[in-house]
C-alpha cells in the first residue's frame, strides 16, 4: 500500500477496500446459494425418498443447528487469530460439504452433509461483519452492511431458482454439485487479501488519586462478559433479529412449496416465482442502511428505530398477503414484503458492532447469530413444517406475521437504551497488516 493515499477512516485505499468488499459479498452470496438451494429440491426429494414436510424443514434447520454450535469457537478465531484465514477456510468447508451432499443415498446422509455446511458457515457472518466494520468509517457502517447483506436475498434467489431449474433438467444431485463450485474459487482468492492487526483486549481504568488520568489494563473475562450483558440495546437487538430471521427463513424455505400446493405452479416455476420475491429484498437491505445512516445524523438511535418501523410494516404487508388476498394482488404484496423485511438487517447489524469493544466485534455478531439461528432460522422451517403437517401450508403462512410483531416491539424498546450504551464504548484505532 506504499505511495498510495489511504482516506481518513479507512484501513486501505478505496480501490483495495472495495476489492475486499466484493470478495466478502460474493462469499456471502455463495453461502446462501449453498444454504437455500435445498428448498427448491423438496418436491424431488419427496418423490425419491417420500419425505414429510417436517423432514424437509430439518434439512434447512440442520445448517442452522451447526451454526449455533460452532459460531462461538470460530468467532474467537476471527477476533483473536486471522480474519482472512478463518473466512477462507470456512468457505472451503461449506462449499465442499455442498458438493458432498450430492452423493447422499439416504435422508440421514443428506442431513449430515447439510450439518457440515453449517460448520463451514458458522463464523462467516461474524467474520464478515468484523471485516466490514474495520474497512469503512463508522458513519458508513449501516450503508455498507446493507450492501453486504443484499447478498443474502441474491444468493437465496439464485439458489432457489438454479436448484429447481437444474434439478428439473439434470436431477437434484447435479444441482447440489454444480452450485458448490463457485464458492471454492472465491475462497481461495480470499486467502491472499490483506487484514487488520488483531486488537488487544484492553480497557482504560482511572488512576487513583490523579484526576482525569487513565491506564490501560487487560480485560478480564468479567469485563468481556459485561461488554454484552450490560448493553440493553444490544440484547434487544439480538432477540429482535431472531424474530425477523424466524420469518425470513420460513418464507425462503416454504414459499416455493406454497406456490406449488396452493396455486398449482409447477416445481421449477414455483422456485422462480419465489426467487423474484427474494430478489426484491436486494433493495431493502441497502435502502435500510442508507436511511439509517442519514437519519442517525439527526437521531442517534435511528439504527434501532428503523428496524422497528420496517419490521412492523412487513408484518402488516404479510398479513394482508396471506390472509386477505390471492392472485396478482397477493404477489404484489409479497414483492413489497421482499423489500421491507430486509431493511432491518443493515442497521441492526451495525448496532451489534457499534456498542461493543472493537476487539469483540466478531463475538458480538456471533451472539446475534446464535440467538437468531437458535430461536429463528433453525426453529422457523420446522415450526412451519409441523403446522403444515397438522393443518395446511396456508394456515402456517397466515400465522407467520406474529413473529414480526414481536420483533418490532423488541427493536423499539431497545432504541431507548442505544445512546447510553454507545457512550460506554472505548474508542480503538485499528491498524492494517499484510
Amino acid at each position: 500500500m506504499k505511495n498510495k493515499i489511504v482516506p481518513e477512516g479507512y484501513l486501505f485505499t478505496r480501490g483495495y477496500t472495495n476489492y475486499v468488499f466484493v470478495l466478502l459479498f460474493l462469499l456471502y452470496m455463495f453461502d446462501y446459494v449453498d444454504r437455500m438451494v435445498i428448498t427448491s429440491l423438496f418436491p424431488f426429494l419427496k418423490a425419491d425418498w417420500g419425505l414429510t414436510d417436517t423432514q424437509c424443514g430439518m434439512l434447512v434447520s440442520a445448517v442452522y443447528w451447526s451454526i449455533v454450535l460452532f459460531t462461538f469457537p470460530v468467532s474467537i478465531l476471527v477476533d483473536r487469530w486471522s480474519r482472512r484465514k478463518t473466512i477462507g477456510l470456512m468457505a472451503l468447508v461449506w462449499s465442499a460439504a455442498t458438493g458432498l451432499s450430492a452423493f447422499s443415498r439416504t435422508f440421514r446422509q443428506l442431513f449430515y452433509a447439510r450439518s457440515i455446511i453449517g460448520v463451514g458457515e458458522a463464523g462467516y457472518a461474524p467474520g464478515g461483519s468484523a471485516m466490514i466494520s474495520a474497512l469503512y468509517p463508522s458513519e458508513k457502517r449501516s450503508w455498507m452492511m446493507g450492501l453486504w447483506n443484499a447478498s443474502i436475498p441474491l444468493g437465496s434467489a439464485i439458489g432457489v431458482a438454479l436448484g429447481g431449474l437444474i434439478a428439473a433438467k439434470l436431477g437434484w444431485r447435479q444441482a447440489l454439485g454444480i452450485v458448490a463450485i463457485p464458492g471454492m474459487i472465491v475462497a481461495v482468492l480470499f486467502f491472499f487479501v490483506k487484514d487488520y492487526k488483531t486488537i488487544g483486549l484492553v480497557k482504560e481504568n482511572a488512576v487513583k488519586g490523579i484526576s482525569g488520568a487513565t491506564k490501560k489494563v487487560r480485560m478480564s473475562v468479567k469485563d468481556m462478559f459485561a461488554e454484552f450483558i450490560s448493553k440493553p440495546s444490544l440484547i434487544f437487538t439480538y432477540f429482535g433479529m431472531a424474530g425477523v430471521v424466524f420469518t425470513t427463513t420460513s418464507l425462503l424455505t416454504w414459499l416455493p412449496t406454497y406456490f406449488h400446493r396452493v396455486q398449482g405452479v409447477p416445481e421449477a416455476q414455483a422456485g422462480l416465482k419465489s426467487s423474484a420475491v427474494m430478489l426484491f429484498a436486494i433493495i431493502g437491505a441497502p435502502l435500510g442502511g442508507f436511511i439509517a445512516d442519514r437519519w442517525r445524523k439527526k437521531r442517534v438511535n435511528a439504527r434501532m428505530l428503523l428496524p422497528a418501523i420496517t419490521t412492523l410494516l412487513s408484518a402488516f404487508l404479510m398479513f394482508m398477503a396471506f390472509s386477505m388476498f390471492d392472485g396478482q394482488m397477493q404477489y404484489m404484496l409479497l414483492l413489497s414484503v421482499g423489500i421491507s423485511i430486509t431493511a432491518f438487517i443493515s442497521a441492526a447489524a451495525a448496532v451489534t458492532q457499534d456498542v461493543v469493544h472493537a476487539g469483540l466485534r466478531a463475538i458480538s455478531y456471533a451472539i446475534a447469530v446464535v440467538v437468531q439461528n437458535l430461536l429463528g432460522a433453525s426453529l422457523g422451517p420446522i415450526a412451519m413444517g409441523a403446522i403444515s403437517d397438522a393443518t395446511n401450508i396456508q394456515t402456517a403462512f397466515s400465522l407467520l406475521p406474529i413473529a414480526l410483531l414481536i420483533a418490532a416491539a423488541l427493536f423499539f424498546i431497545g432504541s431507548f437504551f442505544y445512546a447510553k450504551d454507545l457512550k460506554k464504548v472505548q474508542n480503538v484505532v485499528l491498524e492494517a497488516v499484510d
